[in-house]
């Protein structure tokens, strides 16, 4: 058991499952409370439909990796990992700027779908909800677990826990409960969140630095920072565990190190920044007779 994809999976799992999870809960609340609670069967039953995709999608991405040849391999393996991060990246800054009208905009949508007569729009809007932090979290699970080789199963694991954490977490949030404080939850694990991506980010390039080597093209940076493998080996112990969360090398390549400080350096500069309030909105003009 590798306790550092454990954690890495379970950060991963309960982060994405509580936004899913919250949605959910929004939604199924404001029903109950409108007087619409006949409609939950499809709320629910689009949730479990994205869902079961959502594992389909990851479980395809993660077996197709192992079915390429060199450099194929390394390619899908890269691109994988980039696209995972890039997904994430965007997720972290949308709801971070989003989370405070994501409630109104949801009960705007569940009064649209009430108004139009078709009921069956709520399990289309909580299919379309929840599949787009599914396939973010397929996503982001099959780059961690292509990162740390033989510890996809810890990753899986850890994932399984922290989305039983994130159902727990939805159920309180549905039932009233105030035991977590959200804002300070998103900002703690979102920060969790930019080191692992960041790992994947220097994991993605060392991918493509290994096609590059195949292929006979030497690229600038692509030589050994240092090497502390003798120190500090990423293979074992606490060097396997600093990889599995903040995707710590022994021996990185200069390119790599440059990217992974600079990832970390630039987007929790971003992320932690106050947000700007938005402005008043403006009057509107009255034609004078």
């Amino acid at each position: 058991m590798d306790i550092g994809a454990l954690t890495s999976g379970a950060l991963i799992g309960l982060r994405e499952g509580v936004e899913a999870a919250l949605i959910v809960a929004i939604v199924l609340a404001y029903l109950v409370r409108t007087g619409n609670s006949r409609h939950v069967g499809k709320i629910w039953l689009g949730t479990a439909a994205a869902t079961a995709l959502s594992a389909v999608i990851g479980i395809a991405l993660f077996v197709s990796i192992g079915a390429f040849q060199e450099p194929y391999e390394q390619l899908f393996e890269g691109t994988t990992m980039l696209l995972a991060v890039g997904v994430v990246t965007w997720m972290l800054f949308w709801m971070r700027r989003q989370s405070a009208g994501l409630k109104g905009e949801l009960h705007a949508a569940v009064d649209r779908a009430l108004g139009e007569g078709t009921a069956w729009g709520l399990a289309a809007l909580a299919f379309t909800a929840v599949i787009r932090e599914g396939v973010e979290t397929a996503l982001f699970l099959t780059g961690q677990a292509t990162s740390v080789d033989d510890s996809a199963s810890s990753v899986a694991l850890g994932a399984l826990a922290g989305l039983g954490g994130a159902v727990l977490i939805g159920w309180g949030f549905y039932r009233g409960s105030q035991a977590v404080d959200l804002r300070k939850f998103f900002r703690w694990t979102g920060i969790g969140l930019i080191f692992i991506a960041a790992g994947l980010l220097s994991q993605a390039v060392h991918e493509y630095i290994e096609v590059a080597e195949i292929v006979g093209i030497s690229l600038l940076g692509s030589g050994t920072a240092y090497d502390i493998s003798a120190l500090l080996s990423h293979d074992t112990g606490i060097g396997q565990f600093l990889r599995a969360i903040f995707g710590y090398s022994a021996s990185p390549e200069v390119l790599t190190l440059v990217v992974h400080v600079g990832y970390v350096v630039g987007v929790l500069w971003l992320y932690l920044r106050p947000l700007q309030p938005a402005g008043p909105s403006p009057r509107p003009t009255v034609a004078r007779a």
